[in-house]
């Protein structure tokens, strides 16, 4: 069952990776006491990801801010070090915190995860993006598989 609004986030950890080498986060630390836009992609490096959605993002990044955002966090089922690469690759700087969920636990958790095995992918998150205010969900924007027009950073910033 997948995670609604008034839901609190679950206990988990995801990885990133800085100069410092690779580091967990808890959903704890990430969550708690801040207001947060967190947004989820199938995959780094794909072509609505990296074409649409993360740029949307960092273009965006000080208006949702703006809007009283600790951190905006873009997440995928990807390893720490295909994340890092594709925020490099796409500018993102300090701008969106680039976090991996190498194993979809944190996904399956949210139950925001897809099969896609049939396309040679595996196990992924969907497409998605929520506010999360002091670790509750107060908005949750869904696309169905293959689109990208609920989560957009626009639509965020419509609903802050």
């Amino acid at each position: 069952m997948a995670i609604n609004i008034g839901d609190k986030i679950p206990d988990s950890s995801l990885r990133q990776k800085t100069s410092d080498g690779i580091n967990p986060v808890t959903t704890n630390e990430l969550f708690s006491g801040k207001k947060v836009v967190l947004f989820a992609v199938p995959g780094a490096f794909t072509p609505g990801c990296s074409v649409k959605h993360l740029p949307g993002y960092v273009k965006h990044s000080e208006s949702i801010k703006d809007k009283g955002v600790d951190v905006i966090v873009c997440m995928a089922v990807n390893d720490p070090h295909v994340m890092e690469a594709w925020g490099r690759d796409q500018n993102v700087g300090d701008k969106v915190m680039m976090l991996a969920d190498g194993s979809a636990e944190f996904a399956k958790e949210l139950g925001l995860d897809q099969d896609l095995n049939k396309a040679g992918m595996g196990v992924r998150s969907k497409r998605f993006a929520m506010i999360v205010d002091d670790s509750t969900v107060t908005e949750l924007l869904v696309d169905e598989p293959g689109q990208i027009n609920l989560s957009t950073a626009e639509n965020i910033l419509e609903k802050l």
